[in-house]
């Protein structure tokens, strides 16, 4: 009985002692990125570039100017399979998390230490990529990564679920030059984003992980694997049926 009063005391101290330690480095994260982090509330008014369209005297496209491919979509005009699309290979949890997937940030840390330092993949959100494309440089850092963190708690805070999926896939850059998935689904498919098919939609959520090297024109074979990849993980948290 006195070992397990001595061990409870010494579980208690420990825990009291991690609570202080975790404190006590939220604090002097926040002191030293917080001040010069930007401000998300400019999200609320983002207005993304989009190529100039030439149009002839009928309306039809004679040309588009520009390094980019975009045309951004409301939030309601996404059709659900290509959200759930995205959500189940970038982010599950999605609706969730407070931006940030714990669960996640544990295996890129994990990452970090066998790496020295350096980030690897794994650990982001959505939300954080929103962060992240938004904010930040794509230099895989650890202060990039807590910056990422901060940026995405704050984003949570300012915007809906909804309103941060609407920046997600209007501004990820998917191959080819398209920058969204409105974008995509013409330069892949020629289509609307309602004329795509589920496997269509699977296709081009599979693309950020390597929009050069994962898309049907540069590489269909691994562009297949990755929209199986996709789609299997669409099954395995209930967004389809087999």
């Amino acid at each position: 009985m006195r070992l397990i009063k001595k061990l409870l005391r010494i579980a208690l101290v420990l825990g009291l002692l991690g609570v202080i330690a975790a404190g006590g480095a939220l604090w002097w994260v926040q002191r030293t990125y917080g001040p010069d982090l930007p401000d998300v509330a400019v999200l609320r008014e983002t207005q993304l570039q989009q190529p100039l369209r030439i149009y002839s005297a009928d309306s039809k496209l004679i040309a588009s100017i520009g390094e980019a491919r975009r045309s951004p979509v409301r939030f309601e005009d996404i059709p659900e399979q290509v959200l759930n699309a995205f959500i189940a290979v970038e982010d599950a949890r999605f609706f969730e998390h407070p931006g940030v997937d714990y669960q996640g940030i544990l295996r890129a840390g994990w990452q970090v230490l066998r790496s020295g330092g350096e980030y690897g993949s794994g650990g982001s959100t959505i939300t954080m990529q929103v962060a992240r494309n938004f904010f930040l440089s794509p230099e895989r850092r650890i202060e990039r990564k807590i910056k990422e963190i901060m940026l995405a708690m704050r984003i949570e805070e300012a915007l809906s679920k909804e309103q941060i999926l609407e920046l997600y896939v209007n501004k990820i850059f998917l191959g080819h030059r398209a920058y969204g998935v409105a974008a995509a689904a013409q330069v892949y498919y020629g289509k609307t984003l309602d004329e795509l098919t589920l496997a269509e939609a699977a296709l081009i959520a599979g693309l950020p992980k390597a929009p050069s090297d994962l898309n049907p024109v540069q590489n269909p074979t691994r562009a297949i694997e990755r929209r199986n990849y996709v789609l299997a993980r669409m099954l395995e948290v209930g967004f389809i049926d087999q």
